[in-house]
């Protein structure tokens, strides 16, 4: 639902930029169900994209590799590729870990021209702080990858009813059991 709505609009999402998810579930090659995430693949563009731009990686273990210590980005771009569904799927967002650990069921991520006009200030952080503090958890900028999945992960497990999430320099992730309304959070 969301996907090419956000892609279609040049404020939210440079072109190839951004990335949705949903969870579901899913028969593997073996006939066993795994609960899955269908995140935007790397080099997909969320204009124009289709199922086939949505790679299913497991979810349980991207939950458990989060609560390791310290992970290199290689480490964990193979351990995403050893997760997936269909090993010829294209690879998962760098970022698939973050939506991994988000409970909602569809989470969206933009790149918005709005937020970044605020936080690419030499005060970004304390103006969305005090624009957004109750409703989004506000982030220093970290290079995306586990470091920053890490990050999330420290705030998201002791916040409770949140939006979303705000990178600062980066962009927002909104997040919500029914796709419409994550994107109307957006």
């Amino acid at each position: 639902y969301t996907s090419r709505l956000l892609g279609s609009n040049s404020k939210l999402v440079l072109h190839g930029g951004g990335n949705t998810s949903v969870k579901g579930q899913i028969l593997d090659i073996d006939n066993v169900t795994h609960n899955v995430i269908y995140i935007k693949g790397s080099g997909s563009d969320l204009e124009s994209i289709d199922v086939s731009g949505f790679p299913a990686v497991k979810i349980d273990p991207l939950v458990n590799f989060v609560k390791m210590d310290k992970v290199s980005d290689e480490k964990m771009i193979n351990f995403l590729r050893k997760n997936l569904i269909a090993h010829d799927s294209p690879n998962p967002s760098v970022e698939t870990l973050v939506h991994a650990i988000i409970k909602e069921k569809y989470v969206d991520h933009t790149h918005s021209n709005a937020i970044l006009e605020i936080s690419n200030r030499p005060n970004g952080c304390m103006l969305l702080h005090k624009l957004f503090h109750k409703n989004f958890i506000i982030i220093p900028y970290v290079m995306p990858g586990f470091l920053l999945c890490k990050k999330v992960f420290e705030n998201y497990k002791k916040s409770k009813n949140i939006h979303g999430l705000i990178l600062c320099n980066h962009g927002i992730f909104t997040f919500a059991d029914k796709a419409k309304r994550s994107y109307d959070l957006m």
